[in-house]
């Protein structure tokens, strides 16, 4: 008799028909047993079913998106440590030119062949990285001048990114916030400047503000800076957080000025797995010149097979992000990663615009100069609505969408908002179906005869400050 072949139906046939099906998954103890790999594979699988698929969500700056290649070496390479530098010598060489490169995009004047810089996990630990050698820089400094270094500050804005919170508990850095506000909806640089005195290691602007896609004044902050580092005789530098904007000004506004070729610009970091384009965790940080990187911040060991010198708070991290961003830069090229950007930039243009057009909305700034905006509602519908932004989240999230609504920092923060981050993978076509979605969500929720219970805790909210907020 023939013996009949197992098509991939049968096989998960047999899955679904094994005892593994019908029993809990484990929450609290590791199974007793073994599990058969395809059951195993299946079961987690399943786990990520009910949840918002990647390019659908709008919420992330992750890159959810690489193509066929660039995700076949990256598997390859899963099982590769960086750190072990005498293992993969190659790999610490392809890491060394992914910092030249980035470092050379930021118009670095260093003239080391190779530049001074450092992987990190993420951005958060390229921020953190760039935090702790403006502090030490700063530290030594004062103790050279045998002042006293015990009360450390940094200035930026309240549109920080979480890790800048992180940093300054961690180390116990006063962190010095200049309010955003309808007036300033970036930096204010008077007022930044006015927070500044001999403690304060670094200022650190914003490219790509998390909270609302706008850019810090970084060469309108650097000219001020001078002067008041030339008044005062302190010498308090700028870190660039450039997380996102890192990989959109260089391709999309190369003469902007907001990187080293700014006087006070010492450090900058930004996130590969953001707007470079490659699968999570990576980012860069890079210094202006090797001066400005403090040795104690770089450990030796060698009980790896010879001695390694690395600089970072994480010491085992993938290769495998590294090869991704590699080949990025090989596959794309400038005029590649200038396509990609612009492509992101258009679509968050377009529906920056249609968003604008419907009457129940209003976008925060007039224009998009990072691709991603918020919107809020407009006073006059607002009065009258019977749903918030929290309200169309939840709509949207029916349809697959991830569009979040949030409130905003300190000082405005009565204001909701709504944020799109366009990436790589979204497109045109795409971004007409969330408007129709937009669209239809709207739609019945003007027939709402009650409001909602967002808009009822909303109402209550502001009735016991006394007013009802209208932007």
């Amino acid at each position: 008799m023939d013996q009949q072949k197992h098509t991939t139906e049968d096989t998960l046939t047999d899955i679904f028909g094994s005892k593994e099906m019908r029993s809990p998954a484990p929450t609290e103890f590791i199974p007793k047993n073994k599990t058969a790999p395809e059951i195993a594979y299946q079961l987690v699988k399943d786990e990520t079913y009910p949840q918002t698929q990647p390019r659908l969500n709008l919420a992330t700056f992750v890159t959810t998106y690489m193509d066929d290649y660039a995700t076949r070496l990256m598997n390859e390479a899963i099982n590769i440590n960086y750190i072990d530098e005498t293992e993969y010598p190659r790999v610490a060489v392809m890491c060394g030119r992914c910092l030249n490169i980035v470092a050379n995009m930021w118009n670095s004047p260093e003239k080391a062949e190779w530049k001074t810089g450092a992987l990190g996990i993420g951005s958060s630990e390229a921020c953190m990285l760039g935090g702790v050698a403006a502090w030490l820089r700063w530290r030594a400094r004062r103790k050279a001048a045998g002042k006293p270094f015990d009360k450390p500050n940094l200035v930026m804005s309240t549109g920080f990114q979480v890790v800048w919170e992180k940093f300054c508990q961690l180390w116990q850095i006063e962190m010095r916030t200049v309010p955003l506000t309808l007036d300033h909806p970036t930096l204010d640089i008077g007022e930044a400047l006015k927070a500044c005195d001999e403690n304060t290691i670094c200022i650190v602007p914003i490219a790509g503000v998390t909270w609302t896609g706008l850019d810090d004044d970084i060469e309108g902050l650097d000219k001020a800076l001078d002067a008041y580092n030339a008044k005062t005789g302190y010498e308090i530098p700028i870190h660039v957080d450039a997380a996102s904007g890192g990989f959109i000004l260089p391709f999309l506004h190369p003469e902007k000025k907001w990187d080293f070729r700014l006087k006070w610009v010492l450090s900058i970091s930004t996130s590969g797995h953001k707007y470079g384009l490659v699968y999570p965790g990576l980012g860069w940080v890079v210094w202006k010149d090797k001066k400005y990187l403090p040795d104690e911040m770089s450990f030796s060991v060698n009980y790896l097979g010879a001695n390694i010198t690395q600089v970072g708070l994480n010491f085992s991290r993938p290769a495998a992000q590294i090869l991704g961003q590699y080949y990025n830069f090989i596959r794309l090229g400038f005029e590649g990663y200038k396509e990609v950007q612009q492509n992101s930039m258009d679509i968050a243009k377009y529906c920056h615009e249609q968003i604008g057009k419907m009457p129940c909305f209003r976008n925060y700034a007039k224009e998009v100069v990072n691709p991603l905006f918020i919107w809020m509602m407009d006073p006059e519908y607002d009065k009258k609505a019977k749903w918030t932004l929290f309200d169309l989240q939840a709509a949207l999230q029916q349809s697959g969408w991830m569009v979040p609504a949030y409130t905003m920092p300190k000082n405005i923060d009565e204001m909701i908002v709504m944020r799109i981050v366009v990436r790589q993978g979204m497109s045109r076509d795409m971004a007409d179906m969330l408007l129709g979605d937009i669209r239809n969500a709207v739609a019945e929720f003007e027939k709402l005869r009650y409001p909602t219970p967002s808009r009822i805790k909303y109402e209550n909210k502001e009735h016991q400050k006394g007013k009802v907020y209208t932007h």
